[in-house]
């Protein structure tokens, strides 16, 4: 039997794949489209992604086709610089279009042995206390251990499971494209930094040989946002807001999107999970949907592998909607947030003007700049030291840098005091013995996500903590 199907090959189910192949995990990607998509919906990676991706060595890959920026102006679009001495040795946002960061997971993903079946599309699905039987449009049945919907925000898996899924209709939508344009660079230059100074839900950017990836509002809302906007339609709703359509023409793709908000109630119906875009949805601003969507895989992929290897302990599993759902409550409040700031209501301007003079003070910046990048995330673990539930940032280390000995996906304790044991949990957990200037605890465990478990020295106390998040010891 296949241990996991997983529903969607974007870059949230290519992670996951990914995540369960590092741990043995038989797993299966179905696809419905028969190619991949052209589509550039996703610009780029926040800091918290380039982190993980670094974490599984695959950061020279993505650093090797992508462009560094500064990580300010993020927030709704004000303008400021990064914050100093944010809590990374990543800096950055990398700069990357979403074809290529999945044409990246997927070659990372089929080297484990991943297995993509494209073509076929999910249609129904039913379980029960042993498998998943999930039934594909030709009329194949496959049956698994576990489903995971990374479908996107149509979600067919979300459907079927009759997961609701609360929130706010799309209030407005925006026209998206990669076309040709006649005007000069110079013309468009000037046209876009003069409307950009009141309307920041517009842009052209030159993607080299007269194409431009164009985003415009749109005259409405479509009663099918999948149906694509004509050419005709783009060019009339960017005479509308910048006064000229650049004499655009040749569409390599056009798309639309809108600024619907909603949350899954749960992550978890019996063998099935839901993750990414099946998840959540809110609208783009900030950039936080590919990113959150990687982050779910990343939480997920070792606890589901943990419970199909037979070693997790009890609501390891559980714990994955526990973890992740206050996360994308919190990324959707803030999108919220974002969307009101752009609009060009006189309030909403006077509370922009408000707030960007607050954004001035060095720990509000740090603090939105945390929330955006996503290193700011805490998991609830209780009371304790003040690293608890966080992710631990790179570090260098004799032995190498700390996230190079993480590649393999388990959970690693550092330890500066030499005293310490993990005998019994050898097989899950790596022991580094190393002294660093950078790291101000005796010790420190971690998950194998990067976040912080246990600080502390006392053998008898790492021994209270082992067994929540690596099961019971091996005999």
């Amino acid at each position: 039997m296949i241990d996991v199907i997983i529903a969607g090959s974007g870059p949230t189910g290519l992670m996951l794949a990914g995540e369960l192949r590092l741990h043995g995990v038989h797993t299966l990607m179905l696809e419905k489209d028969t190619e991949p998509t052209r589509i550039v919906r996703a610009l780029g990676l926040h800091v918290r992604s380039v982190e993980m991706m670094d974490q599984r060595g695959l950061l020279e890959r993505f650093l090797a086709l992508g462009k560094q920026y500064p990580v300010g102006g993020f927030f709704a679009g004000i303008p400021k610089p990064s914050p100093e001495r944010l809590d990374t040795a990543h800096p950055y946002t990398l700069g990357i279009p979403q074809p290529t960061t999945d044409r990246l997971l997927t070659e990372h993903a089929t080297e484990l042995g991943v297995e993509i079946r494209r073509g076929c599309e999910l249609v129904g699905l039913s379980q029960n206390e042993n498998g998943v039987i999930v039934e594909l449009a030709d009329g194949t049945q496959l049956r698994s251990r576990y489903l995971i919907g990374c479908d996107g925000g149509r979600s067919t898996v979300r459907k079927l499971l009759g997961v609701d899924f609360p929130g706010e209709p799309s209030t407005v939508d925006t026209l998206l494209g990669e076309v040709e344009f006649t005007a000069s660079p110079e013309t468009v230059n000037a046209v876009v930094t003069e409307v950009r100074k009141t309307q920041l839900r517009f842009g052209a950017g030159p993607l080299g040989d007269g194409v431009y990836r164009v985003v415009t509002p749109a005259a409405g809302v479509a009663d099918d946002r999948a149906v694509p906007p004509t050419l005709d339609e783009l060019k009339q709703q960017l005479r509308a807001t910048a006064g000229t359509d650049f004499g655009a023409h040749s569409p390599r793709w056009l798309s639309r999107f809108g600024d619907t908000t909603r949350l899954a109630e749960r992550y978890r119906v019996g063998r099935v999970l839901l993750a990414g875009d099946a998840a959540h949805v809110h609208p783009p601003v900030g950039g936080q949907g590919l990113n959150l969507g990687i982050q779910d895989a990343f939480n997920l992929g070792w606890k589901l592998a943990a419970e199909i290897n037979g070693w997790a302990p009890e609501g390891l599993l559980d714990s994955y909607h526990t973890e992740r759902h206050p996360v994308a409550a919190d990324v959707l409040s803030n999108t919220r947030a974002q969307m009101q700031l752009l609009s060009l209501e006189p309030g909403a301007q006077a509370v922009r003007r408000l707030l960007s003079e607050l954004m001035d003070f060095e720990d509000v910046s740090r603090y939105l700049t945390e929330k955006i990048t996503a290193i700011g995330v805490r998991y609830d673990f209780g009371e304790g030291h003040e690293l608890l539930g966080r992710r631990l940032r790179d570090m260098k280390l004799k032995q190498g840098r700390l996230y190079e000995l993480m590649h393999g996906g388990r959970g690693l304790l550092l330890d500066q005091t030499g005293l310490l044991s993990v005998t019994g949990w050898a097989n899950r957990v790596d022991h580094i013995v190393e002294v660093s200037e950078e790291l101000e605890v005796p010790a420190v465990l971690l998950r194998p996500d990067g976040h912080v478990a246990w600080v502390g020295e006392d053998q008898q106390d790492l021994l209270g903590q082992l067994p929540k998040w690596f099961g019971a010891a091996a005999s």
